[in-house]
This record gives C-alpha cells, structure tokens and sequence, in this order.
C-alpha cells in the first residue's frame, strides 16, 4: 500500500476542466479524486496551472486521438500530497513543477508517432486544470522547485515566482528547444512566427541567449508590444507581407528562423493556412542558415468523434527540396523535453536572470475557465494562469 503519509481520496470527488467532445466548449465539473494506483506515483495538489495554446487545438476540435472525456491541461505546479512506498525523492509538502510529458518507465526503443505519455491529453493520464493529478514514475518525472514559501499561497512574491515556475512546464522550454532545433548561437539574427505564449518565450529565449536582433511576426497588437518589451523588432503581418518587412531590415535573411505556432496558423486574410509559416521562413532565412519548428502539427484525420473539425486541417504541401539542398539549410522539428532543460532553466528562474511569467495576462479561478478559454481562444488574453489556492 501507499506510504502512512497518504489520506484516502477513494469516492472523493474534484473540480477539473473538461473537453466532451463539443468544438469551443469546455466544461468544469467534479470528476474522481485520482489516486496512487503504483508505488511509483505520487498525487501533486495542484496551486496553478496554465492554458497552453496546444490546448486550443483540444478546444477546437481538430486535434487527433483524443479518448472522450479528456481531463485538460499539461502545465502546472503544485506540491506532492500523497506520495508511494515506492518514491524515494520526494516527500509530502513538496512544491513541484509537473512537465507536459511524463516518461513511462522504460527507455525509448521504440520508432512509435509520440515517444512519451502527456498530461491533458486524454487516456489515463489526467490534465493539470484540476485540483489533483496523478504523476506515474514520479521520481523521474517531476521538477522540484526550489524556494517558494507556501506557507503563504496568496502573497505577490509567491504567486509571482509560481507564474515563472509553471512556464517551465512547456513554454519556457518549447521556446528555448526551438532555437535549439535551429542552431542558433550568440550574434544570430532570429525571426519568430507567432508571438503567442510559445513565440513570446522564444523571443525571450533568444534574447538570453545573445541574440543580435529578433523579430517577431504575428498581428495581435498586444503580443506584439509584449514582444517589443522584451526588445524584439515587431512584425505585423497584416500591415504588409512578413517576409518583405523582414529582409527590407535584413537583406540577406536571418540566420534562424522558428516555427512556434503549428498547423491552425493563419495567413493575411486570417485564414488557416498550414504551409504559410514554413515558406515564409524559406524566403527569409540565409543560405546556411536554420529553421526550427515547435508549432503542434497533426495528421489529416476523419474520426469525427475524436477531431470533430477535421476537414478544417490540411498538413500536406509540396516543398522543393533542391531550393533546400542548394541553400544548405538545416531544419529541426519536434517536441521539447522540459525535463532535460530543467537543471539549467530552472537555475535562470531561481536566480532570478529569467522571468518568464511576465507574459501572463490573467490569472482566474478555474470555474472560471469556460470564458478564460473563450478570451484566449479569440486572442484577448495572452496567457491565463488558474490559481486553485484561491
């Protein structure tokens, strides 16, 4: 059985946000208390927990492989409130931050679509906009967070640190991955597509890393003075043609170009289109130079239950692969793995040389999550952070 530690939560019920299957709604309702089901899992009490823009494509309806109902969320941190009698590092009452992926026990042998198990996603995983959540393989998957005093949940200084933290999660190294994925290095130029919540930290990311100039291309006005705050070069794309307004500053491109915004991308007429970030990074980055892309893409699907606006998803498009060869580019894509980033993005947050929840619009009550979805998905909110020590 589980550690002396632990309080039975059999038949007790939470609140948590959940996606039925329904295109722009979700739903906050009592669901089942999780609990520990392997002696390596512990139960973290959620304190906050992040909307990402991945889970608008929930939200939307157009991502694939969902199992209805899909408790929802994939960043968060909390503290560890029931701990098995097989977890060795951790102890009840520690603040911890939970990562979007969570490994499955095994080393990855296997040439499988998605190598890792995601919190918010559906299956038997829950998601991190609920009270509670169940972490398997906890040792291995959770971030301990160093000094914050939850003695006093609701003080500035903690739910500042709290809205730093929780970026850790996903955004934060989504963000600095996607450089990675390009090849940047110090003195690069950077031109980011999106200035959402991946793109913001991606411009910030870059800026750490001593980026000499970064743009950011997108046409949401207060994402756009976001990433002017930070010290990036804004690209609004309804004004004129990105890649014109681009190389009229940089005639011979930028070294590095980023993907950060994924297969519900809008062209000028704010239209979906999911080729257009991609050719406008070709027309854009420098012979030589690199592209990296984080932006979620999923298959063309026709289970309706599962992806109920599929036909609104077209990921196939030509590209010439000669033009790509010539021009000696290189092109990283995939996921991030916060947890490999952690030890060094955790000390820039401890020691205060990073503060990434600067980007955080609002932060909410999780019965109000519904219009905090409805805000986020229409672009009125940048980033919503839900405080369940409210």
């Amino acid at each position: 059985m589980a550690s002396s530690n632990m309080t039975s939560l059999l038949n007790e019920t939470m609140r948590a946000v959940v996606w039925q299957g329904q295109p722009f709604n979700i739903s906050v309702l009592d669901v089942p208390m999780p609990t520990i089901i392997n002696q390596t899992d512990v139960i973290v009490k959620m304190s906050r927990a992040a909307i990402c823009g991945s889970d608008l494509h929930i939200y939307r309806g157009t991502m694939e492989g969902q199992v209805l109902p899909v408790g929802i969320g994939h960043e968060g941190v909390g503290y560890v409130s029931e701990v098995g009698s097989m977890v060795g590092s951790l102890n009840v009452g520690d603040p911890v931050i939970v990562p979007f992926t969570s490994p499955d026990g095994h080393f990855d042998m296997d040439l499988i679509p998605i190598p890792y198990a995601a919190f918010g996603n559906g299956g038997s995983l829950g998601g991190t906009q609920a009270e509670y959540l169940r972490v398997p393989f906890a040792d291995d998957g959770l971030i301990p967070i160093p000094s914050v005093n939850y003695t006093d949940p609701a003080t500035n200084e903690t739910t500042s640190l709290l809205s730093d933290y929780v970026m850790l999660s996903d955004i934060f190294a989504t963000g600095w991955t996607a450089l990675d994925f390009a090849g940047m290095e110090p003195g690069d130029t950077v031109a980011i597509f999106g200035a959402g919540p991946v793109g913001l930290m991606a411009a910030y990311s870059a800026t750490l890393r001593g980026a000499s100039r970064v743009y950011s291309v997108d046409y949401v006005p207060e994402r756009l003075r976001l990433a002017e705050s930070i010290g990036a070069v804004p690209i609004n794309f309804e004004d004129a043609d990105p890649v014109d307004q681009i190389l009229a500053l940089e005639p011979s491109g930028v070294a590095r170009s980023l993907d950060c915004v994924g297969f519900e991308q809008v062209n000028r007429n704010l239209t979906v289109q999911s080729d257009v970030i991609i050719r406008n990074m070709l027309a854009v980055t420098s012979t030589n130079g690199g592209m990296g892309t984080v932006g979620v893409y999923t298959h063309e699907h026709d289970n309706t239950a599962s992806q109920p606006r599929a036909s609104t998803i077209q990921t196939h498009f030509n590209l010439s692969l000669a033009d790509f060869w010539g021009r000696g580019f290189h092109w990283g894509a995939g996921i991030s793995r916060p947890l490999d980033l952690a030890p060094h993005l955790l000390q820039l947050v401890a020691s205060g040389k990073a503060r990434p929840g600067f980007i955080v619009s609002d932060v909410i009550n999780i019965e109000d999550a519904p219009d905090a979805y409805a805000r986020f998905n229409s672009r009125n909110a940048t980033k919503v952070v839900i405080n369940f020590d409210q």
